[in-house]
């Protein structure tokens, strides 16, 4: 299975304030993140990571890495720094991919776009970066944990979401 997510911003105390995430801590926040990540991807499934994974030093990030189920792909975020893009436990890191998923033409980038490739001929576009504020528009979808609850999800979970809101 292939899975997206976004914005987990592991060791990052900011979520609690400014995404009002509720937990009481970061260590409560870091841990059902991470449970609820390998609730959902076995460890032979694909993670897509669409930006801004987590804070700290390279033994952090490694340790997160290693206990997170699936093989992982990072699609760089704002707030991913040196040490997280240099983590040597990513199958790939990159600011844009363009994927073939489920006969769907699909364009990951952390960042929300107005037009993409391809967009008249019903690719679809994943992002992170919003948190879920932004208004959604036609075959674009935020990814990020917030918008999620807080675990990835498939294409399939993904377009189901926008047709059980539309309902």
């Amino acid at each position: 299975m292939i899975y997206f997510t976004s914005d987990t911003h592991f060791r990052d105390s900011r979520v609690l304030r400014i995404d009002r995430r509720p937990f009481a801590s970061m260590a409560e926040h870091d841990a059902e993140v991470i449970r609820l990540w390998n609730e959902v991807v076995a460890p032979e499934d694909e993670v897509w990571h669409l930006g801004d994974f987590a804070r700290g030093d390279a033994e952090t990030i490694s340790t997160l890495l290693a206990g997170l189920n699936g093989r992982k792909h990072l699609i760089i975020g704002n707030n991913d720094g040196p040490v997280t893009l240099a983590a040597k436990d990513w199958a790939s890191v990159q600011h844009y991919v363009e994927l073939s998923v489920e006969g769907r033409m699909v364009i990951l980038c952390h960042y929300p776009f107005r037009t993409w490739n391809q967009i008249g001929k019903g690719s679809i576009n994943l992002h992170g970066h919003s948190h879920g504020r932004l208004k959604p528009v036609p075959r674009q979808f935020d990814v990020g944990v917030d918008a999620q609850d807080l675990r990835p999800a498939t294409l399939a979970q993904i377009l189901a979401r926008r047709r059980r809101r539309k309902a």
